[in-house]
């Protein structure tokens, strides 16, 4: 049961038995530089569960915080990755909590922006914000509050003096709590901020169908590599609990609130690139939208039960052979845990396909992703990470720059690049693809770099499914399908990639270079006859590139560089290291 890599079914769930914990500090054991959004900013990963400050119940704030001052009677919720108001229980819990006002607010950090993150996922958010905005107008008469700047300098300020948006500090914050390397130190300076201004600080599981850290413990510590493994665990934890409803009413805004908290424009943030068009219309924002994407599958019975990931057509587009969902999930638009039993009540009872294919089987690789995240330090680099295998990769700048633009002169992952440009998602199978591609099977270049370009350009970009699906498919992980088994970029129609388009629609709709190219020349135009292609106004070499690499050969030698850096014990010399470690850009998830 070798995983369904790229599945990136990402969501939000609280966890059994711990969904109320209240406490402070919480955190990595070292702090790191802020490289981008509050939702999203990462840095490279160094904490493990064992290196986590112990769990603390916060004290309540009363009346008053640090050195006597008195607090505002006021809740901050923190919106992150949860972008909607149902199933979100910092919404709930600061309803139930008494305060007098509510302020939801969400961060934008100014390090995130066009240098790391594409316009489509940045028009994917804003959207978001802005349906989250209308529907706390609509059903709260409230708004949120969208402040520009880094987390830790805002709420340092917010929490000892209460601007910019009160007069006082609050007596409560409320988030859901985050894995990620930069969440974790981040969250830790946060809290241990608001220790020190009495501030009471209530976390929650948010962004997993599971507790990750109660889920190592139960795993001794360790996170599952396997499907298995993890329907193991998963059994041990016992069932996800049932999504929570929205509140009824939620406390009011201050009434001293006043100033520009509005959601920002693209160009505001600085993008001068505008969204592609089919990009806005199929993957529009918002909890709304994918509230309405995810009922819709729902009530499609025979495809839920029937849904195996493998076997769903990686070259179709519009429509989509899969759900669609992974955007809203990884942005917190939908929750996971509402998606999970709404499965759940449709397979019941009933024949349906089982993990590691299925539905329920792609929420568990994205479960075990971030257990792995968690407990496996430098997960997101080859250098000092001990589930990656040490392969001394090439740099060719050029190479790499002719694979992220499509310009490989293979029309099959042309296009697949293409469309990750132009939408901000493919299917698995065709990341697959152009991951082996890029790695093992071609071209020899450093799955950090492609995971890099993955991070910039999918909306469903999430730290810990991108680092552990580019480990996988660079063949370097425990959990890699073995490094021998390439995957060919001129497909056949029955090949493991699931191409399924013997007339080339989902190349000529990407490359249109070839739309005139015949069918039987479509995957490998260069073996068509000089007059076929001047026919087809496509010369190859001349109107679209040749191939820039011999798969045939360049595999078999991948295959034996791979099978030497095994053999000599998977390590590298350490200038090569150094030169194949990680970027020292910060990369958003």
């Amino acid at each position: 049961h070798r995983p369904t890599f790229f599945c990136i079914l990402i969501g939000i769930a609280a966890a059994a038995g711990g969904a109320q914990t209240t406490r402070f500090c919480e955190g990595a054991r070292t702090p790191v530089p802020s490289a981008g959004t509050c939702c999203w900013a990462v840095a490279p990963a160094t904490s493990l569960v064992a290196d986590m400050p112990p769990k603390r119940t916060a004290e309540k704030g009363g009346g008053g915080g640090a050195a006597g001052k008195a607090l505002e009677d006021v809740a901050i919720v923190w919106f992150r990755k949860c972008l909607r108001l149902d199933d979100n229980q910092s919404l709930v819990e600061a309803a139930k909590s008494g305060v007098k006002h509510l302020c939801p607010v969400f961060v934008i950090d100014p390090h995130f922006g066009p240098d790391y993150v594409g316009v489509n996922r940045y028009r994917f958010l804003l959207e978001s914000l802005t349906d989250l905005d209308k529907q706390l107008r609509s059903k709260y008469k409230s708004r949120l509050l969208v402040l520009r700047g880094k987390p830790e300098e805002l709420f340092g300020n917010l929490l000892r003096t209460g601007k910019p948006l009160l007069s006082k500090p609050p007596r409560l914050l409320l988030w859901e709590r985050d894995t990620e390397p930069y969440a974790l130190a981040r969250d830790k300076a946060i809290c241990e901020l608001a220790e020190q201004c009495g501030v009471e600080v209530q976390t929650f599981v948010g962004h997993t169908l599971y507790d990750t850290e109660e889920a190592l413990r139960r795993n001794k510590g360790k996170a599952p590599s396997t499907m298995p493994g993890m329907v193991t665990l998963v059994k041990a934890l016992g069932e996800p609990p049932q999504p929570l409803a929205p509140p009824s009413k939620v406390p009011t805004l201050p009434p001293s609130l006043s100033g520009n908290f509005d959601v920002p424009t693209l160009k505001d943030m600085g993008y001068k690139e505008q969204p592609t068009q089919r990009a806005s219309r199929i993957f529009p924002g918002g909890e709304s939208a994918g509230s309405a994407r995810m009922t819709k599958s729902l009530k499609d019975a025979a495809f839920i039960r029937t849904f195996e990931k493998p076997k769903t057509r990686s070259t179709a587009f519009d429509p989509l052979s899969t759900t669609g969902l992974s955007p809203y999930l990884k942005f917190g638009c939908v929750s996971v845990r509402r998606f999970y039993h709404g499965i759940q009540k449709v397979i019941a009872g009933q024949k349906h396909s089982q993990p590691p294919g299925s539905l329920v089987g792609q929420l568990y690789f994205r479960e075990m992703a971030y257990l792995q995240g968690l407990s496996i330090p430098n997960f997101d680099k080859q250098v000092g990470n001990p589930a990656c295998k040490q392969i001394p990769w090439s740099k060719d700048a050029k190479s790499l720059k002719a694979w992220e633009e499509g310009r490989t002169g293979f029309p099959f992952i042309d296009a697949a690049m293409r469309q990750l440009k132009e939408m901000g998602w493919l299917h698995h199978l065709a990341r697959h693809a152009v991951a082996c591609f890029l790695t093992r099977g071609d071209l020899w270049i450093s799955w950090e770099e492609g995971r890099d370009v993955f991070d910039r350009l999918l909306l469903d970009a999430d730290w810990a499914l991108n680092n552990m699906n580019w480990l996988a498919l660079a063949g370097v992980a425990s959990w890699s399908p073995p490094f021998f088994r390439v995957y060919n970029p001129v497909p056949k129609m029955d090949s493991a990639l699931s191409v399924q388009d013997p007339e080339g629609k989902f190349i000529r709709e990407f490359v249109p270079e070839l739309k005139n190219m015949p069918s039987a020349y479509i995957y490998a135009p260069w073996n068509a006859p000089l007059e076929v292609q001047q026919k087809a106004k496509c010369v190859i070499g001349k109107d679209y590139p040749k191939p820039i690499v011999n798969h045939e050969k360049a595999s078999q030698e991948n295959m034996a560089r791979f099978k030497k850096s095994l053999s000599s014990g998977g390590k590298r010399p350490a200038a090569a290291a150094a030169e194949g470690g990680t970027s020292k850009k910060p990369r958003k998830a």
